[in-house]
């Protein structure tokens, strides 16, 4: 008699035992049901339904266009796939930095309306407010600091930040007051490989890397830059897994050529 054994949920529990017993936290994002089906039979630990949907999915140029709705609709799709992973979304920008009463009305809808497990911001002190409110109403929260991609209007461009001192000690400040207010991971996005080994030995809660080195206690990428379907993307911290836009790109062509050819549908293929 077979028995079928019961996957066990990822946790934001297990998340930080798997620091604490030095396991590495495995992150990637998803946006949409078939590939977060994929994501998560791989074993993933984490999903993170990203804002960066709106660069993948609908092709903004920036993580800022996308709105709460879509962020939702996202969400749900993915959820309706993980049954391992534990689901973190981001909060788009405009729907929590000025507003705390705001901030936590958009993480209640994402979590009744998508059934996800957490919510995931951007930024330190300055978001206190937003992200105590949030913890009150009992919603896991993931931080996020370095290059912080809803300010990039702030920054100008892409580049690694805190690489200056006093950067890199309000990002200590920052992390530090992250776990105070009760996150349970955060998010270091491309910061100097020794500041994120700082701080993730600096504090009790998991650092998830992306371009921050190997120190941090799991990584994060994008799962269209990982699998190589973004032609032409290759900063220093991807490593591409495959090359999917090669290998789609080709079939779709090759599709477009045995129609044109009146090869396909062969006698097999029609009733």
């Amino acid at each position: 008699m077979s028995v079928n054994k019961e996957i066990k949920r990822v946790t934001t529990h297990s998340i930080q035992a798997m620091k604490a017993n030095g396991e590495k936290i495995a992150m990637l994002t998803a946006y949409d049901y078939t590939m977060a089906k994929i994501v998560d039979d791989a074993g993933m630990d984490v999903i993170l339904v990203g804002d960066s949907a709106s660069n993948v999915m609908a092709g903004h140029e920036t993580t800022l266009p996308i709105t709460l709705d879509q962020m939702i609709y996202h969400a749900s799709s993915v959820v309706r796939a993980a049954s391992r992973s534990l689901v973190v979304v981001d909060l788009p920008f405009g729907s929590y930095q000025g507003n705390s009463k705001e901030a936590l009305s958009s993480a209640i809808r994402i979590m009744k309306e998508s059934g996800a497990h957490a919510v995931k911001l951007e930024g330190g002190i300055e978001i206190a407010e937003s992200i105590s409110r949030i913890l009150t109403a009992g919603i896991p929260v993931m931080g996020h600091l370095g290059l912080t991609p809803q300010s990039i209007y702030k920054f100008g461009t892409y580049t690694v930040r805190a690489k200056e001192e006093a950067e890199a000690q309000k990002l200590r400040d920052d992390a530090m007051k992250l776990q105070e207010l009760g996150c349970f991971a955060v998010v270091l996005e491309k910061i100097p490989a020794q500041l994120a080994k700082e701080v993730t030995d600096s504090l009790q809660i998991p650092t998830i890397g992306i371009g921050a080195g190997q120190y941090c206690d799991g990584q994060v990428l994008v799962i269209h830059d990982m699998l190589g379907m973004n032609k032409g993307f290759r900063p220093r911290f991807l490593r591409q897994y495959a090359s999917l836009y090669e290998v789609m790109n080709e079939a779709v062509q090759g599709y477009v050529s045995d129609v044109k050819a009146k090869d396909f549908p062969s006698e097999k293929e029609q009733y």
